[in-house]
């Protein structure tokens, strides 16, 4: 199992729209904001603006889920300048901080009894799913020779 990314977004959070163009630059490997307003505008339904799709890379940008690097001369001509977009994690490491962070505000709960009932209403799969992990943390904790009596 991977450790959790060193890098790590300022923000996690994202809405529809920048969880869409995040998911085209993974696919993508990196993209000009010009080829991601064509993949959206490839579906008839879709209306949107160059800026638009600006706006969301900057705030993508703002959050540390990407960065921009400039485009060379020969690709753009003289004079006019550009910037490819790159994401700056994985789609693996970003589910991977975006589902610790859901354990983290779960276990801030700190309401034994809210996790029990919780807890109460799994079924069996998810209860199995559940010891699995409990038994692979002790593994990991054991390797590294950690003892914690808690688990």
């Amino acid at each position: 199992m991977a450790p959790l990314p060193r890098y790590r977004p300022r923000q996690l959070a994202l809405g529809p729209l920048e969880q869409e163009i995040l998911a085209m630059l993974w696919q993508r490997g990196s993209a000009t904001v010009k080829e991601l307003l064509d993949e959206i505008l490839a579906d008839p339904d879709r209306d949107l603006s160059q800026a638009t799709v600006t706006t969301v890379l900057q705030r993508l940008a703002n959050k540390g889920w990407v960065r921009r690097e400039p485009m060379g001369v020969a690709r753009l001509g003289k004079g006019r300048k550009g910037y490819v977009w790159h994401p700056q994690v994985n789609q693996q490491e970003a589910t991977m901080l975006q589902s610790h962070r859901q354990l983290e505000e779960f276990l801030a709960i700190s309401n034994p009894e809210i996790v029990a009932a919780f807890a109460d209403s799994l079924d069996t799969s998810a209860l199995d799913r559940l010891d699995a992990i409990a038994r692979r943390i002790r593994s990991m904790r054991d390797a590294q020779g950690g003892d914690d009596p808690c688990i």
